[in-house]
Formats: C-alpha cells, structure tokens, sequence
C-alpha cells in the first residue's frame, strides 16, 4: 500500500520503494496517483513512475522552505502570463495597447534595455501610445535604475491616488491542498463566468486579453445554483500566475477565493507548475493578509508612470 491517495497530489512526499537490488527514496511532489501505481516529479523535473506494489512506505513531508526569487525573471514572466491585444517593442522593452482596458496591457514594460539612450526610447514609446489614443504609461518596479531613470527624464507618478500594486509569490506547496469546495475549471472561459467577473458589461478587449496566453484555464465555484467565484489560472514556464480572483460580495469570508487558488496550483501541478505568484493592490488590505496567510512572500512593487 502506497500510504498516500489522490488528496496528496501537489504535495511534496518520500516514496520508499523497492528496485532491482535494493531500496531506494525519492523525494519529490506527488504529481499521479491510483491505486495501481504514482508518480513522483523530483526537483530536477526528472518523473518517477511507481507501482504501489513496489512502494515499502510513503508520506507527505514538509513544503519546502521558500527561497528568494529572480526579480527579473518574474518581472518579464508576469507579462507573458496575460498578454495584450497589441504588443511592440523598442529593443527589448515591451509596448503593449489594448483598448485602454487594465493599465497591465496598456503600458510599457522596461525589461532590458531599449538598445537606444533612454530620451529617445521614451520618444518611441510615447508615439506608440499616442497614434493609439491612450496615455503613455510604464509599469516599473519600485527602487529599479528604471524608475529613477523615468522619473529624471521627468515621468511622474500615473495614478498618485493609488497604491502601489504588490507582486507576492510562493510554492506550490503552499497552496495546492485539496480546496473546501467543488472547483469547475474550463479551458475557455463561459457566459456565466464572464458574468460572475465583471459587473455589468463585459470590456471589449477583455476576453482577448484574458484567453490569449498559450495555456491559461478560468476556475468557478457555484453555490444555490450559480457561479459566485472566479479566477484565472496561467502557466508560463513553471510559474503559474493567478488572477481575475473575484468573489460574489455576498458570499465572501468563506473561503471561496482560497479554494480557487487551490484548484488553480493542482490544475499546473501537473502540467511542471513550481512556483506561483499573484499581484494585488497594496491598500487591499483583507487580501493581501489572506495570501500572506497561505504562504505568498512580497517579490517586488510596482506602480505606473507617465510623462509629466
């Protein structure tokens, strides 16, 4: 008997099992399981395919602890998670315009370098927003060279009324436990989820931003019949990002958000997911104690910047 069931995928354990010769360990999350065999996927991303018959003894272990991320890394993957409608670049900065719908996909984003002096990029990259109608914006991280290079250049803070947006991330392990509730996810997303995510009527440009990521998938639960809440779930190497999180006012505190979260880590779980982050408005206090609850640690901040 293998000691362990499929509650245990996502979740980091030590299989004990018999080889040609011997006993030997593997470490590693449980990533398939029956009740006729389980895989392990090791830490190199090698998998390890186990017949329970095989298997002397198994259990759960400790989640990792969480090691410090790559900043840059990060910073470039959560653009690649949820494209824009509209994207250009000027060296290896990346433009991106959609309709004006979420500062994310209408805004610069200075990861590396331009490949010209800074005052000439920037010229570039106003006049890219500027033949579309919308207002120049860069998204930068807090305390980078490039916000102290916008803000020589005479950029200034977009939305001064606003707080910064915080970029948390953690491991799967600390999220991917079996979730409280039911969790329908759904390749392309529906009318009733689209309905449960927006109030009113849907943007434009929404459903090309939110479906345009190579492999993304939209969580719901339904409770007394209808959908009350809603996530997005993307893969971007072996980063899982989430976000669209909403939950139906009248139905919040009870753990739904959470419970998608959950579904959304064992959904990548599989498919190589180690790592997953979230961005949330720092003044948004009521969440962002709920992620550190679960195990997010702060990345990095970001806020948008204009030209003056």
């Amino acid at each position: 008997m293998s000691g362990l069931s499929d509650r245990d995928i996502g979740h980091r354990v030590v299989v004990r099992h018999r080889i040609p010769g011997g006993l030997t360990d593997v470490i590693g999350v449980l990533q398939f399981w029956d009740p006729e065999g389980l895989v392990v996927r090791h830490a190199d991303s090698s998998l390890h395919e186990i017949r329970v018959g095989d298997v002397t003894a198994a259990k759960t272990i400790p989640e990792m602890p969480l090691r410090p991320v790559d900043v840059e890394q990060l910073f470039l993957t959560t653009a690649l998670g949820r494209p824009a409608v509209e994207t250009s670049y000027v060296g290896q900065w990346l433009l991106r315009a959609s309709s004006g719908w979420t500062g994310r996909a209408n805004s610069l984003l200075p990861a590396g370098s331009p490949g010209m002096p800074l005052p000439e990029a920037l010229k570039h990259a106003e006049a890219f927003y500027d033949e579309r109608g919308l207002p120049p914006l860069a998204l930068v991280r807090l305390g980078s060279p490039e916000e102290a290079e916008f803000l020589a250049c005479g950029w200034i803070d977009a939305r001064p009324g606003q707080s910064d947006v915080l970029v948390m991330h953690t491991t799967l392990d600390h999220v991917n436990a079996s979730p409280a509730y039911d969790v329908l996810i759904l390749e392309r997303p529906d009318q009733a989820w689209y309905a449960a995510a927006f109030d009113g009527q849907v943007p434009e440009p929404a459903p090309t931003v939110m479906e345009g990521a190579p492999k993304a998938v939209f969580a719901s639960i339904a409770l007394d019949g209808q959908p009350v809440a809603v996530g997005r779930g993307s893969m971007t190497g072996h980063w899982l990002g989430v976000d669209a999180i909403r939950v139906d006012p009248s139905y919040r505190r009870r753990g739904l958000g959470t419970a998608l979260l959950q579904a959304l880590a064992r959904w990548s779980g599989p498919l190589g997911g180690r790592r997953t982050y979230l961005e949330v408005l720092e003044e948004n206090t009521p969440a962002v104690t709920t992620y550190r609850h679960l195990g997010y640690a702060p990345a990095y901040r970001y806020r948008y910047l204009t030209r003056g």
